[in-house]
């Protein structure tokens, strides 16, 4: 497996030209709409501060203010919470965008980094196995467990690893559209 930085990559998601007796099976990038929602948590983030603001609004209330009083008081936990909810709706934006699977014939490509773009090649032969996360809408994540190498990093790889599992570190496709479709082309390869 080989984790490296890139200048360019020729072909798209790639560090250079595929070998003559590789081809690509499929490529794609995560939903940038699931990925706010399931690794940036901006459902749960938003909830909160919704709660936030009504408990403000209703202490206010409670004490005898009125609601234009409550409403202006309360105010800056609005702006607040909708500043947090577009800087990680715009930060899922930019991971997703920023990130392509490729999987091949001989390897799974993961091509990701906003600041400091990286690469990952896992070869299909140290796939062990591969579990599906799926949604209720169809989309999902694809967890892989790797026989383990030294050089894979949770915080490297972060967001497309398994939430949580440091040991093993879980390389993970996350947030894809058609979670089945991508499951059963990386199910066609991995022998």
């Amino acid at each position: 497996m080989r984790v490296e930085e890139y200048e360019h990559e020729p072909v798209r998601g790639l560090p250079e030209y595929l070998p003559a007796d590789e081809r690509i099976i499929w490529q794609g990038e995560p939903d940038w709409r699931v990925m706010a929602r399931r690794v940036f948590h901006l459902r749960a983030l938003s909830l909160y501060f919704a709660l936030l603001v009504a408990w403000h609004i209703g202490s206010g209330l409670y004490v005898g203010q009125s609601l234009g009083a409550s409403l202006a008081a309360g105010s800056w936990q609005i702006g607040l919470g909708l500043t947090a909810i577009a800087i990680l709706g715009l930060m899922a934006w930019a991971f997703a965008r920023a990130t392509v699977y490729t999987l091949t014939e001989k390897r799974l490509v993961l091509r990701f980094g906003v600041a400091l773009p990286m690469m990952v090649n896992i070869p299909l032969n140290i796939i062990d196995a591969a579990d599906l996360r799926r949604f209720a809408n169809g989309s999902g994540d694809i967890l892989l467990t790797v026989r383990q190498r030294k050089d894979l990093s949770y915080m490297m790889l972060w967001p497309n690893v398994r939430s949580w599992h440091f040991r093993p570190v879980q390389p993970a496709l996350r947030s894809l559209r058609d979670v089945d479709a991508v499951a059963a082309a990386l199910a066609s390869v991995v022998h």
